[in-house]
């Protein structure tokens, strides 16, 4: 028997657009889904379809997605209730590494979930955790004209009522009810966002600030078993590490090319 189709129901737009204006957020495009494949491969199909969209920032938010995308192009599927979403935005830094964008978006998120009275910690370079368990995941990429950023796109994954994995946490788990719900977080991911572009104007206060929430003081190569003492952060994203008087640096994401979008 054949796959059935997927449905494609945009509802909610309004209310959550209302809700970002009332915040003094009015610079979004939204287009927000029942259940679609990826939010990531539906915002690719938008921004090619129509490329131009001034300084407005444009996200695709979903309830479900049955086949989202992950760090190292790994396929997940992201139940109903949390905030799944990938958003394109007009970024103001225009000599900027993927790592450090990563890190800005991490950290703007982190102030929102600590708005609550929750702890956060980073987990470099693209989670959040409540008590060593994950609460977010983001999938920076930067597209360049040349050596300038034209574009910033991000993926954002936030549990906050949806059924997580041994390892994961919840924001229900930690909050009431009433504080759980799904379009107010929808919401404030999306003014994360615009406090990220803010942000991204001082890369040293978000190396400060990703380095105040680092969730471990040592880590293991994953290759060799070795381990290395965390230093801090470096301009660009990386993480820099130590083991007696050696001195390395991990990076794991790559910059995209130019691309007709």
């Amino acid at each position: 028997m054949g796959e059935a189709p997927l449905t494609f129901v945009r509802t909610g737009r309004g209310r959550l657009l209302h809700d970002l204006r009332r915040h003094g957020h009015d610079t979004w495009c939204l287009r927000r889904l029942g259940v679609c494949a990826s939010t990531e491969t539906e915002l690719s199909q938008w921004l090619v379809q129509h490329p131009r969209c001034g300084l407005h920032s444009r996200a695709v938010l979903a309830d479900h997605q049955i086949r989202a995308h992950g760090q190292y192009g790994r396929r997940w599927m992201a139940s109903r209730g949390g905030v799944w979403l990938s958003a394109a935005l007009p970024w103001p830094q225009q000599q900027c590494s993927t790592g450090l964008f990563g890190l800005t978006v991490a950290l703007a998120l982190a102030e929102q979930v600590e708005s609550t009275g929750l702890q956060v910690s980073i987990k470099w370079p693209n989670d959040l955790l409540i008590d060593s368990r994950k609460l977010a995941g983001v999938l920076p990429t930067l597209v360049f004209r040349g050596s300038r950023v034209r574009l910033a796109r991000i993926g954002v994954g936030l549990n906050v009522s949806n059924p997580v994995p041994p390892g994961a946490v919840s924001l229900r788990e930690r909050l009431s009810s009433g504080r759980c719900r799904l379009r107010v977080w929808q919401g404030a991911v999306l003014r994360a966002l615009d406090r990220a572009r803010e942000l991204a104007l001082d890369p040293c206060m978000v190396v400060c600030g990703a380095e105040q929430r680092l969730w471990a003081e040592s880590v293991a190569d994953p290759g060799t078993g070795e381990a290395w003492q965390v230093r801090g952060i470096g301009m660009d994203g990386r993480l820099l590490l130590e083991q007696g008087t050696r001195r390395t640096s991990w990076t794991r994401w790559t910059d995209s090319p130019d691309q007709d979008l």
